[in-house]
């Protein structure tokens, strides 16, 4: 019987004690071996080298170097996935442009069972990052902004966007390619509470257009974008003077809370034939029935190729059950949704 190679892990942080617990209990995993630890980016630069990690858990703050200096010096010589493990902040946003490929948030220690379920969640993400590609893909995307004069009436359509493990740094380069006058757009990025506003706020800090994280009742209209928020599901609704999201908690769908397959089937039972459905890097299989039933509505449907995916999972569910019309690398899309919208 053949045994499947553990998955070698390096832990860099400057905590003893926090070092050697994630050393412990992420090690406890069968399919992970946590080859070594470093307490700042000049030892973890030599532990690379000399161990050969297939991922890497990452400090932000650390001294000497920060860990978002270290990526950037990391990933143009030595690419491979890499986690951050920090607080809440907007610097995880940063760790992601210089290349993590995702991240968790630090246990709130105070909180019952709060090591437990963040121990859970890293092991589950150091897995997805042994599988993502790292540093294959790059595109000038300032180059790929697209000048507005609409030949389509876009006050009723909709764009939806789905993705997961790669899809902030997507769904960043396809926003902030569009100009101002799209289409109402509806996101879900699979992210927890608080990230998801912070998020929200980076984009709209970077693009032409209003982007902010949903609330329950938000007004969908052309020129804005709502991210759905950490622990709510989004669906879209029309009512007499348009459409609107309704946004409610509940139990997780495909293992995620937002779920991309509950805003795209919202999404295909209102807006039908009037909206486009765009699935982005992700592992898993949350949105492909969706967008399949967004197809199947009348939708026009495209999914990210396997090229340029962090992760090639969602996409290429949605793809073999026939929920992609089109499927293109990353740089394409922007520009195929205006070609739809007739957008020049």
């Amino acid at each position: 019987m053949k045994v499947s190679r553990k998955i070698k892990v390096l832990i860099v942080d400057d905590s003893l004690l926090f070092r050697e617990t994630l050393a412990r209990e992420v090690g406890k995993d069968f399919g992970i071996e946590v080859v070594g630890t470093a307490e700042d980016p000049f030892m973890a630069r030599d532990k690379i080298l000399e161990l050969k990690p297939d991922v890497v858990t990452l400090d932000v703050e650390m001294p000497k170097m920060d860990g978002i200096a270290f990526l950037k010096k990391l990933m143009p010589q030595y690419p491979l996935p890499v986690i951050v493990v920090s607080s809440i902040g907007k610097n995880v946003f940063e760790a992601l442009d210089a290349g993590a490929v995702d991240f968790v948030t630090k246990p709130d220690v105070s909180k019952q069972g709060g090591m437990n379920s963040f121990i859970n969640e890293l092991i589950v993400k150091i897995k997805i990052a042994s599988t993502a590609k790292v540093g294959s893909y790059k595109k000038d995307y300032e180059a790929a902004r697209i000048v507005s004069e609409h030949g389509t009436d876009i006050s009723n359509m909709i764009l939806a966007i789905g993705a997961s493990t790669g899809g902030t740094e997507a769904i960043y380069k396809v926003i902030t390619a569009f100009p101002r006058d799209m289409p109402g757009i509806l996101i879900v990025q699979h992210m927890p509470p608080v990230f998801t506003r912070l998020y929200a706020d980076r984009l709209n800090n970077s693009c032409k257009l209003e982007v902010k994280e949903a609330q329950d009742g938000d007004l969908v209209k052309p020129g804005r974008v709502l991210v759905a928020a950490g622990d709510f599901h989004m669906r879209l609704a029309k009512g007499p003077t348009g459409y609107y999201v309704k946004c409610a908690q509940g139990e997780k769908v495909n293992g995620h809370c937002p779920s991309v397959d509950v805003l795209f089937d919202s999404v295909a039972e209102v807006a039908k034939d009037k909206a486009i459905g765009v699935i982005l890097t992700g592992m898993g299989a949350d949105g492909a029935k969706g967008l399949l039933n967004m197809r199947k509505k009348g939708a026009y449907t495209i999914g990210q190729d396997e090229k340029s995916s962090t992760v090639y999972g969602m996409p290429m569910v949605s793809y073999n059950i026939g929920a992609v019309a089109k499927q293109l690398p990353l740089d394409r899309i922007p520009q195929e949704i205006c070609n739809h919208l007739s957008i020049k």
